[in-house]
């Protein structure tokens, strides 16, 4: 469900789509069940597009390699310019979908994001870079708690990622516990600089998420005409 620090008026964010960032990958997590939703969120459409084309535009945008995780092969995702992969340990949820995309990552850092936040902002990703160079989890603190489905993490978390998998601890915020890593913990006045309403990080999970998302969009493309 949308939280209530979403529940203003939506604004645009800032875009610079100039560079890609470098020694870094982009990944989008796209192997839910999306039962909350009771059909294939990947799929479910906003302003003509799916929510995994508005993820991967962005995503394309910012990163010189993109990745898919999904929980299995999907035919649908067939001619992709990016590269998908599956989990490699089946069954762990998100977890495994990170834990998949980090070891097929080329570069040694990753930005990872699900697929279900409609308004990702390449503007929010490069903060958080900016932000955290050099660390090996770079994760935001909202006010409804840390966000590791839009976060950066290093290889260094591999062996971490692997004992939790296998342990069936499948929190991934659990890594900012672990004192063998660098960790990185933004502020929401962090991030508000580059998007002011936090709309990057709504998700949707439910039907009443994607009506919530459809009117912001219906919103943002209204105030785009009038200042046209």
């Amino acid at each position: 469900m949308a939280h209530p620090l979403f529940f203003s008026a939506a604004v645009d964010v800032f875009t610079d789509m100039s560079s890609t960032i470098g020694q870094m990958t982009g990944l989008l997590l796209a192997g839910g069940k999306s039962r909350r939703m009771g059909r294939d969120k990947r799929f479910l459409e906003l302003g003509g597009r799916t929510l995994l084309e508005r993820s991967l535009t962005v995503l394309e945008g910012l990163f010189d390699e993109v990745i898919v995780s999904v929980a299995e092969p999907l035919p649908e995702l067939k001619g992709l310019h990016a590269r998908v992969v599956t989990d490699l340990i089946p069954d762990c949820a998100t977890m495994g979908g990170l834990y998949s995309g980090l070891s097929s990552a080329s570069h040694p850092r990753l930005f990872a994001a699900a697929c279900d936040m409609p308004f990702l902002a390449d503007s929010v990703i490069r903060r958080m870079a900016d932000l955290g160079q050099g660390a090996d989890v770079v994760m935001v603190r909202l006010a409804n708690g840390l966000q590791p489905m839009h976060a950066i993490y290093s290889k260094a978390c591999l062996p971490h990622l692997e004992r939790m998998l296998h342990a069936k601890s499948l929190r991934v915020q659990d890594l900012v516990s672990i004192s063998d890593l660098s960790v990185k913990i933004l502020s929401e006045e962090d991030i508000r600089a580059a998007d002011p309403q936090l709309l990057s990080f709504l998700n949707v999970n439910q039907p009443a998420d994607l009506e919530f998302a459809r009117k912001l969009f219906a919103g943002k493309q209204g105030a785009a005409r009038e200042g046209s």
